[in-house]
């Protein structure tokens, strides 16, 4: 079976799952039914696209539907294949996980029909092979997960988390539909192949460019089209949250790389300078607004529009190899975004699924009101472990080695001619470098406060470990974290095809290197190892066990813990997630976020408690949409008035209309 008609098969799947799902409506089975089968159809899907990209398979189907002269075109290639890797390991991963989880969900009439819609959705998207399936596609997309993120429609901000995300959502489909409408030209020939054999104009070149990173970039959560992000992902359940964050994010990527890297043609050096500021600036702002969280959910959201960044940062450098013929800093470049779109949807879906379990367990998001959850749920709290390692791009597991490879890139500049590359690329470079740093604060921070520590409320100390299945799936995606990590010589492999078929070049091959290495370059240049890394952490790690258990004092001697001049400290006395981001606020959070502490400090002798408010504000938010919502409310309400006019009224509006058109129409001629 050829690999596009095996998986519009599975799509086709996934939308009889959706039907299923409304026909069993609110039967007490119909949660273990509809998750089994978007499950076993996710995995084979999952199989069929890697067998597609390791086979170098390129295959295409037409089906007589969409535009009467046009039809309906699918393809994979080897884009398409490693693409429908990332959205099909999710879904089987998320599936898994909602066994489990879905047994809690108050309401799941609302989320069983639109989850398989949403998987395949997001298949078809990465599937189509013309603007016009392209963007329906997109569209069924973008309302499937709408009306998921509408789930709990009643609980606080979740209407407007909806309201804010559909608004978004058209106002990126209405960029991607110009952009396809230039990328056509006058022909009109909408399918990629006729638009990838196209000449365009510089000019049309770089409007399609903008209108790419304000349609893409938007559903990516680029800064500053990141303000829906951190509404809607803490809105929808764990597991659509893990989705969306860790999977349909990276399926707006891949509409940028379509069409900046494939549709378009040679790019310019300056289109690189563009995508490369955008994306350290995300990877910053994305960080510093996580820091400053105590909602988990929020913050793991926040999260995502750093990883987004790093993602946006690693394809800039690669345009701006690619313009001035540098095929092989452009491949590691390249590989490196790719390779981080893998790393992403592993540890966000994984800490997505933690922060699904800690709801679970203790009804709680806010950080404020948990911690010690380690001793209550400890199989959780180590596969979380491993999320917070991954993400802080610390070795041996997979996130350290894409921004590793993003790092090697960023060293390859001075061959850049162009004095603007050579200033912006060390500058984009000590941005990621703070963002990485800053990362590994924050997951610090989310995992301390959490799971360390003393139970901050009686959720805490109530709370117990879940499902087998919610388990399972963490578990699956932390040996994934680890197997990337110390064998990324076989993903950087697996992906020279994209590369080669993209880029025209590719990075050396890695299975021929011992002691399974990766060489970016060159060995003279650098080079790393994940799995002696790996061997070396686990041997120091366990002598220093040995010696601390075989010569310490066998002496047992038991007082009470020093906390700060009280015999018996409370849990208030612990570190807080607001304490802990404090110097963090008190250097960055002036400038970007107007941020003050508000101290009520009562007077010697008033049994008062102090208490300390910070207020922090949103400068996006407040400076660029909340005046935009202000005039769009206030035109509303003044159009209102017209459904109020009297006869003699409406016919004086309609003739002083008519007298307005009739002079522009004299003027213009």
């Amino acid at each position: 079976m050829a690999p596009v008609v095996l998986q519009m098969s599975c799509v086709a799947g996934l939308l009889g799952g959706a039907g299923l799902a409304i026909f069993l409506s609110r039967a007490r089975s119909a949660t273990a039914i509809v998750y089994s089968l978007t499950l076993a159809v996710s995995l084979l899907a999952f199989f069929g696209s890697i067998r597609s990209l390791l086979g170098g398979d390129i295959s295409d189907l037409t089906l007589p539907i969409g535009l009467p002269w046009l039809g309906a075109h699918f393809r994979t290639d080897a884009l398409a294949s490693f693409f429908l890797v990332v959205v099909n390991l999710g879904g089987a991963s998320a599936s898994l996980y909602g066994l489990g989880y879905g047994q809690h969900e108050p309401a799941p009439h609302r989320v069983l029909p639109f989850l398989p819609a949403f998987l395949a959705g997001m298949n078809l998207v990465v599937l189509a092979d013309d603007a016009f399936s392209y963007l329906l596609c997109w569209e069924f997309m973008s309302l499937a997960s709408w009306a998921l993120v509408m789930a709990h429609h009643r609980e606080p901000g979740n209407a407007k988390a909806g309201y804010v995300y559909l608004v978004m959502a058209s106002f990126g489909t209405l960029a991607l539909l110009l952009a396809f409408g230039l990328l056509a030209g006058p022909a009109g020939d909408y399918g990629f192949a006729a638009i990838r054999s196209a000449q365009h104009t510089p000019y049309a070149a770089t409007l399609v460019l903008i209108l790419m990173l304000l349609g893409a970039g938007s559903k990516a959560g680029l800064v500053p089209l990141h303000v829906w992000l951190p509404l809607a992902h803490p809105a929808a359940p764990s597991h659509v949250s893990a989705l969306m964050s860790g999977v349909m994010t990276k399926v707006a990527i891949y509409g940028f790389i379509r069409v900046i890297f494939d549709l378009l043609g040679q790019p310019t050096w300056w289109a690189g300078v563009v995508v490369l500021i955008l994306g350290g600036i995300t990877a910053v702002m994305g960080i510093l607004y996580a820091m400053m969280e105590t909602d988990l959910k929020r913050l793991l959201a926040y999260s995502t529009i750093e990883n987004i960044g790093v993602i946006f940062a690693s394809l800039g450098l690669a345009l701006a190899f690619q313009a001035n013929g540098l095929k092989l800093a452009a491949a590691l470049a390249f590989t490196a975004a790719l390779f981080h779109v893998l790393n992403h949807s592993l540890f966000k879906s994984l800490l997505f699924f933690g922060a699904g379990a800690v709801l679970t367990a203790t009804g709680e998001r806010d950080m404020e009101k948990l911690g010690g959850l380690i001793h209550r749920m400890p199989q959780t709290s180590f596969a979380v472990l491993v999320g917070c390692v991954a993400i802080s791009a610390l070795p041996p597991f997979n996130g350290f080695v894409s921004e590793w490879l993003m790092f090697q890139a960023v060293l390859q500049s001075p061959e850049l001619p162009q004095w603007a590359l050579k200033i912006a690329v060390p500058a984009v470079g000590a941005l990621l470098a703070l963002a990485a740093a800053l990362a590994a604060a924050c997951f610090v921070k989310a995992y301390g406060v959490t799971f360390l520590g003393r139970s901050r409320g009686t959720a805490a100390e109530t709370a117990h470990e879940v499902d087998r299945y919610s388990l399972v799936a963490m578990f699956i995606l932390a040996a994934l974290c680890l197997l990337a990590g110390i064998l990324p010589g076989l993903v950087i492999d697996a992906l020279s095809p994209i590369t080669t078929a993209i880029l025209g070049g590719r990075m050396p091959i890695q299975a021929n290197e011992p002691w399974l290495s990766i060489v970016p370059i060159a060995e003279s240049r650098s080079s790393y190892n994940g799995l002696l890394v790996m061997v070396f952490i686990t041997i120091s790690a366990s002598l220093a066990v040995f010696f601390i258990h075989r010569f310490a004092s066998h002496a047992l001697r038991r007082a009470p813990a020093w906390g700060c001049g009280f015999s018996d400290s409370t849990p208030a006395a612990q570190y807080s997630a607001g304490s802990f981001a404090q110097p963090i606020r008190r250097v960055f959070g002036t400038m970007l976020f107007h941020a003050r502490d508000h101290v009520e400090m009562p007077a010697p002798g008033d049994t008062r408690p102090a208490r300390l408010r910070i207020e922090l504000h949103d400068l996006v938010w407040e400076g660029m949409y909340a005046p935009i919502a202000g005039a769009v409310g206030y035109s509303a309400d003044w159009l209102n008035r017209l459904q109020f006019l009297t006869i003699r009224q409406y016919l004086s509006l309609v003739f002083a209309t008519l007298v307005t058109l009739l002079l522009v129409l004299a003027i213009w001629s």
